[in-house]
């Protein structure tokens, strides 16, 4: 059996749970499939742990279009490299007008993974302006004609019926993300964080993300400001989606320097070695996102022994057992798309109120934590999440 997985990311290229997925889902598919990734960026290795890679640049003429526009193009120089699969798997909407018309072109089925939902994140026309609407239309149609979808999450198969009502329920299958726990476990090396900046012996809150409107990095800046004094705030922040986010950030930054100590922003994406000192160093792990499917970022915490305090939204509480690892942060949303809490002030107050209660406690944050890694380790495994989806598959071949 030839599978060929369709993704804009893949190592090194890799900056969101997307890419994770893929990399980690390719390395075991390799030894069980005729594997083949087709991936955007720059030339890459030609083998990734058996699986042959090719990779594809934006085609010269569009190099001054927009995003989306490139992206298209990208999907179309793919097309003449499907010939022979016996079925495409794609991963986000950038891949997924390539699947769409390599199915109808070779006649074989076409795979989905649904990592979000365009419909899901309407601040992206602030990025991509009249491109947002060709991604749009890309996602719909590729999603009502695919022979089968794979949703990270029960919350995120909800929300892929809810965005797209004549999908038939059937063919939306749940395959939780995964984590290597291998790859991913505590490493307690107090010098290497200290070099970042951060003190060891002091408690802490630490987020790791891309700064987009959907993690909600506003919102935990705010509830940091309600934090003991004492406690360090640590960002492993990502560069801001928008110029506008860029400077309601950086002055929220600014007034919480202003008035404690301890707060510590790394502006660059920590490669794995330096990541695990941070995660295991840290009291508790903080995802105040508005959307998110599942969240791989709180696996990557709980592998490495860390207590998460989260917004219990998407597919995050199918993650975070309220109580046992983490604590989960309620959160109404406004029903238009945005995922804009309902009551901005109160999600604010009760997440700093839900970080302080495991901050304050070392002995509970070290048990949840204990608890988290158990359970990335038994319920989260990339084998069988391999196995499911290697089920998906058969299901729609001939």
């Amino acid at each position: 059996m030839r599978i060929d997985i369709v993704s804009k990311e893949f190592p090194p290229e890799v900056y969101g749970g997307a890419g994770v997925h893929v990399a980690e889902l390719s390395r075991v598919l390799a030894s069980r499939v005729d594997l083949r990734v087709h991936c955007f960026g720059a030339p890459r290795e030609p083998d990734f742990h058996g699986a042959q890679v090719l990779t594809y640049g934006v085609p010269a003429e569009l190099t001054q279009a927009n995003p989306a526009v490139q992206t298209l193009g990208t999907d179309l120089d793919m097309l003449q490299g499907f010939a022979g699969a016996d079925l495409i798997h794609s991963h986000t909407w950038y891949a997924n007008l390539a699947g769409h018309l390599g199915s109808l072109l070779y006649g074989v089925p076409h795979v989905l993974s649904a990592h979000s939902l365009e419909p899901l994140r309407p601040w992206k026309a602030e990025q991509l302006g009249g491109g947002y609407a060709l991604s749009s239309w890309v996602e719909k149609t590729a999603y009502d004609a695919a022979s089968a979808i794979i949703a990270v999450s029960e919350g995120m198969r909800r929300d892929i019926l809810r965005a797209y009502p004549e999908v038939t329920p059937g063919k939306v299958r749940v395959v939780h993300n995964g984590i290597d726990t291998v790859s991913w476990h505590p490493d307690e090396d107090p010098d290497g964080v200290r070099a970042l900046g951060i003190d060891p012996d002091a408690p802490s809150v630490v987020f790791v993300g891309r700064n987009t409107r959907q993690k909600g990095v506003p919102f935990l800046l705010r509830a940091a400001a309600l934090l003991p004094p004492e406690v360090q705030v640590v960002l492993c922040l990502g560069a801001a989606d928008t110029p506008e986010l860029a400077a309601e950030t950086a002055a929220l930054i600014e007034d919480l320097s202003q008035t404690r100590r301890g707060v510590v922003v790394i502006e660059r994406m920590l490669p794995r070695h330096e990541l695990l000192k941070v995660l295991t160093a840290a009291t508790v792990f903080a995802c105040p996102s508005i959307y998110e499917p599942l969240g791989i970022v709180n696996l990557e915490a709980m592998a490495c022994g860390t207590a998460v305090v989260a917004s219990a939204t998407g597919g995050i509480p199918e993650v975070v057992d309220d109580g046992v690892t983490g604590l989960l942060v309620p959160l109404e949303q406004v029903a238009d798309g945005t995922g804009t809490p309902l009551h901005p002030e109160v999600f604010v107050r009760d997440f700093a109120a839900a970080l302080t209660a495991v901050v304050s406690d070392p002995l509970l944050a070290r048990e949840m934590g204990e608890a988290g890694r158990q359970r990335a380790a038994k319920e989260f495994s990339w084998d069988a999440i391999a196995e499911a989806t290697l089920d998906v598959y058969r299901s729609v071949l001939p």
